[in-house]
């Protein structure tokens, strides 16, 4: 929406609110933002500023003379716990949880785009970090989705952070995950160098079939441990990745038809139900993890600034560890260790 517009309400827009009217009215526009248009003053109706809350009697004239301008987002600390793996005075690596974002990002409004963030418990807890990722993302060097937990790194001085960033894009600093797929794998290991893209049609998604700008991605995987139970095949697998692309295990691993389980976003099944069961089909009675299966298990780097040798790992988080035990309660057969020992548990 740009310049200005003029509408005029219909009678049978009697009696709505003139804020649900507008968001109605017009293409491409939500509440929140009809809302800042009335408190901009952009809206105009018979030669007056109307309050949001307005009944419409139909038939009067509005005039939107601008567009929505949200004030810019801005990270505010808040007192969230967090985990801290390793700290000094250059850099910290914290065991984020799954469920919460590493910045602030698009959401239903902007409480919701910028509180409960790793940015905003990392400002609480260390008050000043490195400003190169700007007022929405201090400190943060790398990003981990939303629903993967693990390590992540976090600079708290610029010189830091410019180190970091160096070490990220010469490969230098290695990042190693622990996955469960639904299925077996069919071989003990192997190399996934597939580059990835923006999906052009759901736009959410990244696709190893993207034709625009897709980048390089290479991801190495060994079976842990393959798993054969009344819910289904599944594969628990370690990837290490070269390169740190947007979901980058999770497509890779779509990509061979092996998601990561609860990953719905990729292919994979909200909810694991017993295979050849209507009964725990139709009653909801299965299981359910409520995130991805994907955690970030270990970090491996020399210190910025001292040159130290870090090696850095934590242990499956207890949603996940339960959710593997449970698993492996029903398992029917084990092909057993067919890779590597299980992480640390």
């Amino acid at each position: 929406m740009s310049g200005t517009r003029s509408l005029m309400v219909p009678p049978e827009a009697a009696g709505r609110r003139l804020d649900h009217f507008l968001a109605a009215a017009i293409p491409g526009i939500s509440r929140s933002r009809v809302q800042l248009l009335l408190e901009q003053g952009d809206v105009v109706l018979n030669g007056a500023h109307p309050k949001p809350s307005l009944k419409l009697r139909g038939g009067e004239q509005i005039l939107i003379t601008g567009d929505p301008h949200p004030a810019p987002l801005k990270a505010t600390p808040e007192n969230i716990p967090l985990d801290i793996v390793y700290e000094d005075a250059d850099l910290a690596v914290v065991n984020k949880p799954a469920g919460m974002m590493v910045h602030a990002g698009s959401g239903a409004s902007d409480d919701a785009r910028s509180r409960g963030t790793l940015v905003n418990a990392l400002l609480h807890r260390f008050h000043a970090l490195s400003s190169t990722g700007g007022d929405l993302r201090p400190g943060i060097v790398h990003r981990l989705d939303k629903d993967t937990s693990g390590l992540i790194i976090v600079a708290k001085n610029d010189a830091a952070h410019a180190a970091l960033a160096q070490m990220f894009s010469s490969r230098r600093i290695h990042k190693t995950y622990v996955a469960l797929v639904q299925g077996h794998l069919p071989r003990a290991g192997g190399t996934i160098n597939s580059p990835i893209g923006r999906d052009p049609v759901r736009r959410t998604r990244m696709t190893v079939r993207a034709t625009e700008n897709p980048r390089s991605a290479v991801s190495h995987y060994e079976v842990l441990r393959r798993l054969t139970t009344p819910f289904g095949k599944f594969t628990l697998v370690r990837v290490r990745i070269e390169t740190g692309r947007t979901h980058q295990i999770r497509v890779h691993m779509a990509s061979l038809g092996h998601p990561v389980v609860g990953d719905t976003l990729y292919g994979a099944a909200g909810q694991l139900a017993e295979q050849g069961s209507a009964r725990r089909k139709n009653d909801g009675d299965g299981l359910r993890l409520g995130r991805n299966f994907l955690h970030a298990e270990r970090l491996q780097f020399q210190h910025p600034t001292s040159g130290k040798p870090l090696e850095l790992q934590v242990p499956l988080p207890p949603e996940l560890e339960t959710f593997l035990q449970r698993l492996e309660e029903h398992q029917r057969t084990s092909t057993g260790n067919a890779g590597g020992n299980l992480p640390a548990r």
